[in-house]
Order: structure tokens, then sequence, then C-alpha cells
């Protein structure tokens, strides 16, 4: 009996309900959305072209901005754009579904509303993103170590930064987390060759080889910006000793030169008859 007194309660409830009224709401409701989402899609994909057709190489302000700088302020632009165009799909959708965003926002605050969210580190991220582009800190293509994670950034924007390890790993930094960073593509950076020979080989022969090599240099080609020089002798815990001789390149030449110049010195050695160490 207890059943059949409930079965009858939700009977009469559902027989309250205006079917038709209720579809229709839904169907109105459910058009809107798609036609909110079509729109803002349609929206997302003329703004990236406009916003890639100002950026576009044919294309340059009156004052010379460079190209590393200019890629950065292009990938904030989208950023900023994608991230306005989210946000906006996000109070539409309530809107439509009758959420009552505004008054939701009046009534518990702004400051409120984004700690209860969660937002706190996102707000974080911005802040912290927008001071390192103000400061030109870092730009995309340059060479960074940050958090033990070197390599070259990718992408900046106002939440994450995103940089391509040697190795290929694509590292995701939130920017709140890049506390400091050591920048390697804003001033010559130094290749280190160190030759090893023996303690009784012919010293003077050996210096005279290397400065004959070291003047010989097409620098230009090579993209070194000071011309190698002798630094001096290190001892070894082996009895040998170790040449060093430095160099001064464009950043991210360093590695290529140290590798060409030490395979020059090493050939020239070793025609002149001169024994290494192994």
């Amino acid at each position: 009996m207890k059943s059949f007194n409930i079965f009858k309660i939700v009977q009469k409830m559902f027989s309250k309900i205006d079917w038709e009224a209720l579809a229709e709401h839904v169907t109105t409701v459910v058009l809107q959305l798609i036609f909110l989402t079509i729109v803002l899609l349609l929206i997302n994909w003329i703004g990236k072209k406009v916003i890639r057709h100002i950026f576009n190489n044919n294309w340059r302000p009156t004052a010379k901005i460079p190209p590393k700088k200019l890629n950065t302020i292009y990938t904030l632009v989208l950023n900023v754009f994608k991230y306005v165009l989210f946000f906006f799909w996000i109070y539409a959708v309530l809107s439509a579904l009758g959420i009552p965003v505004g008054t939701l926002i009046a009534g518990a605050g702004i400051f409120s509303l984004a700690i209860g969210l969660g937002a706190q580190g996102f707000v974080s991220d911005m802040v912290n993103g927008f001071f390192i582009l103000i400061e030109q800190q870092i730009s995309v293509g340059d060479m960074i170590k940050t958090n033990n994670i070197e390599g070259q950034v990718t992408y900046v924007g106002i939440r994450t930064t995103q940089v391509r390890s040697i190795d290929g790993t694509l590292n995701f930094i939130p920017n709140r987390n890049i506390t400091s960073v050591s920048n390697k593509s804003r001033n010559d950076m130094q290749a280190m060759m160190e030759i090893p020979i023996y303690t009784s080989g012919p010293i003077d022969k050996i210096t005279d080889i290397v400065t004959d090599i070291n003047q010989g240099l097409d620098i230009q080609a090579l993209q070194i910006t000071k011309r190698p020089y002798i630094v001096g002798f290190s001892n070894q815990n082996d009895g040998t000793l170790v040449l060093q001789v430095a160099a001064y390149t464009k950043p991210g030449a360093q590695f290529q030169v140290r590798n060409d110049l030490l395979k020059q010195y090493l050939t020239a050695l070793k025609a002149a008859k001169i024994d290494l160490p192994k």
C-alpha cells in the first residue's frame, strides 16, 4: 500500500509538469548554445587569421622590432585572445542556462569567487608572466635555464612558458614557478676547448700550432665574436696537462665552435706527429 501511495505521488508530480513548455525551453537553450558555440568558433577562426596577418613577415611596424620579441608578442596576443574567448563562452553558456552570473559575482565578490574557484595560482601565473614580458627577461627562441631546466623557449604565455630541452623534451613551466632565469641568448657565449698534452711534450710547438690555427680562422663564418686565445695550462690528476683555449661566439654557436676548433687542433697536432694522451 505504501509503494502504491508513492507511485501516485510521483504520477501526480509528473502530471503537473508542462512537458511541451519544458521541451520548448530545452530546445531553445540547446539551440542558443549551438549558435553561441558556432559564432565563437567563427570569431576564433577570423581573429587568428587577422592576428597572423598582422604579424606576417610581409608586415612590419614603423619601429624595428627584433624577430624574437615579435614572435613573443605574437604568441602572447594569441594566448590572450584565446582566454578572452574562453571566458566569454563560459559566461554565455551560464547565461543561456539561466544562471545569474552577474548576481553571483556581485554577491560573492570577485576576489571571493576567484578564491572559491581555486584561481590563486592562475592569477599568480598571469601577474608573473606579465612582468616577465614587460621586463623582457625571455623571448621566444632564447636559450635559458630556469628551475634546473635548460633549453630553448618555444612559447611564452600569460599562464605558462614552454621550454624545449636539448634532448627534445617539451617542458611546461607555470609562470609563478619562474623565480630566476639565466638567459644565454643575450650576450656572447664562451666556447672552451681543452687539449690534453704530456708534460714532457713540445709545449712551445703545441702553442705555436694552436696560435697559427686561431689566426687563420674565418671568425665571421664560424660566428665567433672574439678570436680564440690560449688561456693557459691546467694540471690533471694523472700527471698530464690540459691546454685551455677560449673563444667567444654568438649565442647558441658555442657548441659547434667548440667541436670544430677542437677537431682542427687535434688534427694539426696529429699531423705534426705530437703524441697526446688518450
